[in-house]
């Protein structure tokens, strides 16, 4: 195949990479009202591979949206409700002993496409990082044998940020393995409005399967072959850098406010999600603004603010919007 003919192909696939991105949003939308870049980061993290972590308080749709998302795309979905009590073998599974006395592994709910980790907060880091091996290696290890994950997968977990009470904080390790962290906010009133209309009524919309797993894979191994101007990648991993105290690039704010700052994952996240942003709205190598646009949501739980920002009221918002 020629150059030129490759790039047509690449060019094409892009835009084939947009249309579906649209066709799944527009498609969520019949459930989910508003929220539409709470939805756009949750389809960029899948396309990118990663995972995303959902903060916001109850009745925001946090459930309800990644409900929609695995309806949408034609994938397995379980859901594993975190809770106390909770143990790594709930999730990943455990060795029986079938009728013939000898052991099978007896696969647990991380065996899906997509898991909803709902309220990973409320149970134990133990228990927590069962979840680690899979969403990095995308692979369980149980009484020392190897078993696969079916590809795509993705974590997607929910945090309610206002009962911290019975709660076991993530752990940096954790959190660095979620591609974004998202906020919810409330819906605007006329929004409101319409999910109140919607929900004490027989309204019940259908949804249509609008992509495949195998079409996500492909989309996952565009969006790494999609080029990436050299000043916009050192613009991704110096900003990245600019977050770490007592470094060469960190800024007086930054010395002041933060005692710990984002990892060389981060860099690589906001170059991955540079480049889908910059498909999905049409262009075909990303530039400093696709960074931008998906910039907090990556360095918002990588970032450690200090005695002083806590005094002081300053906001990791306001640290990396400033960083911007």
């Amino acid at each position: 195949m020629t150059t030129d003919t490759q790039h047509a192909t690449d060019v094409q696939a892009v835009d084939a990479l947009a249309k579906s991105f649209h066709n799944v949003k527009s498609e969520i939308s019949k459930i989910i009202i508003g929220q539409s870049d709470v939805v756009e980061k949750v389809l960029i993290s899948i396309f990118c591979d990663g995972h995303s972590l959902l903060v916001g308080v109850p009745g925001l749709a946090k459930t309800l949206l990644i409900n929609t998302i695995a309806d949408v795309m034609d994938l397995s979905f379980k859901r594993i409700q975190f809770t106390p009590d909770l143990m790594p073998s709930d999730i990943t599974g455990a060795e029986m002993l079938d009728e013939n006395r000898k052991f099978i592994f007896s696969k647990g709910p991380i065996f899906a496409n997509i898991i909803l980790a709902d309220e990973i907060n409320r149970t134990p880091p133990k228990t927590q990082a069962a979840l680690l091996e899979a969403m990095q290696e995308r692979k369980v290890t149980a009484a020392g044998m190897e078993h696969k994950l079916e590809l795509p997968f993705f974590v997607l977990a929910t945090q309610n940020p206002i009962e911290q009470e019975g709660t076991y904080p993530l752990p940096e390790a954790q959190l660095d393995r979620f591609m974004f962290n998202i906020t919810l906010d409330y819906p605007s009133f006329a929004e409101e409005v319409d999910v109140v209309k919607n929900t004490t009524s027989n309204h019940n919309a259908s949804l249509d399967k609008i992509i495949s797993g195998e079409e996500i894979l492909a989309y996952q191994a565009l969006i790494r072959k999609i080029p990436i101007a050299d000043n916009v990648l050192e613009y991704a991993v110096k900003l990245a850098s600019k977050t770490r105290p007592n470094t060469e690039h960190a800024t007086t704010e930054v010395n002041n406010y933060l005692s710990w700052g984002a990892g060389p994952r981060a860099s690589q996240y906001l170059v991955l999600g540079a480049k889908c942003n910059a498909a999905i709205n049409g262009k075909y190598s990303p530039d400093i603004e696709d960074v931008q646009a998906v910039a907090l949501s990556i360095l918002r739980h990588r970032i450690v603010k200090n005695y002083k920002a806590e005094a002081e009221g300053v906001t990791i918002q306001d640290i990396v919007a400033r960083l911007l």
